[in-house]
């Protein structure tokens, strides 16, 4: 039975080649029924003549990745798997670092990692307002801001708007301590966190104070025309439909934006439609919108995150089945299928 070793330099190479998990050779030994067994600096695999030659183009293209600075995940290695399965003459590889955003001497560059993302970024590249919708943890938010900060950095955009609706807010606001200022912030922590991950926090907070990255409630957008700026609206699902209508009418020349939701989390009080909803419904054939739809194995959280939320989608559909046979479909988080993870 044929044998191929493949050798690295060191045992550390190997593990960030896999994605420091040792699931990925199983992974790549049942897709193409060969048996992958590591150790130190090198993987052995035994099968096949045709087993053995597409386990081995899983190494090669996650090395290309590697060795051009790329962070390897275990949703990337399935991509890189489901590739060379398909036998489709692609080079995921190249796909992948084509498609790269941002990286410096202090941090990585940050990648597409699943075939979805992929599609989400170059929608990103092609389309003037892209729809990124879907679970939780499938990187909507995070690469959205990555391609904004990349194009600020490379001047195609001049300014970054980061918005979400602070929905939970409502008169509650008013009991807590401090400032407005003080008081939304809460909700907008997410996009703080996903900017200070991408950039020092001294770059990121000179480019906040000289109003190149703008992050504002919802609210704030009402009445504004924004020019020359990639503008991102967060949480979409938490919008009303007038809020929505309101949002996409705000571009200006040379504007482009990003509106990132899961429609099986929405907060709004019952009865009150979510404006993603609505716009999902309405923009499908319209000139220059582009819709990416995220399913669970986008999720490039830990893997027992996506197993979870799978779980959670079959057990509430099964539960709910009946009574939406009897009842009209509402809105509200009473609907929904999907947890908050």
């Amino acid at each position: 039975m044929p044998v191929e070793t493949l050798t690295y330099e060191t045992p550390q190479f190997l593990h960030k080649l896999i994605g420091n998990d040792l699931g990925s050779l199983r992974l790549v030994g049942e897709t193409f029924g060969v048996n992958v067994i590591s150790r130190e600096g090198w993987v052995r695999i035994e099968g096949e003549d045709a087993g053995v030659a597409s386990a081995r183009e899983v190494f090669v293209q996650l090395e290309r990745v590697r060795r051009q600075g790329g962070e390897i995940s275990t949703g990337m290695v399935r991509l890189v798997t489901e590739s060379v399965q398909r036998e489709t003459g692609d080079a995921p590889a190249e796909a992948i670092m084509q498609l790269k955003l941002l990286g410096s001497t202090k941090r990585p560059a940050v990648l597409a990692k699943t075939r979805g993302q992929i599609a989400y970024v170059q929608a990103m590249r092609e389309s003037e307002v892209v729809f990124g919708v879907g679970p939780a943890g499938t990187g909507k938010t995070y690469l959205a801001m990555a391609q904004g900060l990349h194009w600020l950095k490379e001047k195609v955009v001049q300014r970054l708007v980061l918005t979400r609706p602070a929905v939970e807010a409502g008169e509650a606001l008013g009991f807590l301590p401090g400032d407005l200022k003080e008081k939304i912030f809460p909700y907008l922590r997410p996009l703080y966190d996903a900017l200070y991950d991408m950039l020092e926090p001294e770059e990121a907070e000179r480019l906040i104070e000289r109003g190149s990255i703008e992050i504002a409630p919802l609210a704030y957008m009402r009445g504004r025309t924004l020019k020359n700026a990639f503008i991102i609206l967060d949480e979409a699902q938490n919008t009303t439909t007038e809020q929505m209508l309101m949002f996409l009418t705000r571009l200006g020349e040379g504007a482009r934006c990003v509106v990132t939701g899961d429609p099986s989390q929405v907060d709004l009080r019952r009865h009150v439609k979510s404006g993603l909803r609505e716009a999902v419904e309405l923009l499908q054939d319209v000139e220059g919108v582009r819709f990416v739809n995220f399913a669970p194995k986008d999720i490039v959280r830990l893997p027992v995150v996506q197993r979870i939320i799978e779980a959670y989608q079959t057990g509430r559909t099964r539960k709910t089945e009946p009574q939406r046979l009897k009842e009209p479909e509402g809105e509200g988080k009473d609907s929904c299928p999907t947890p908050d993870v």
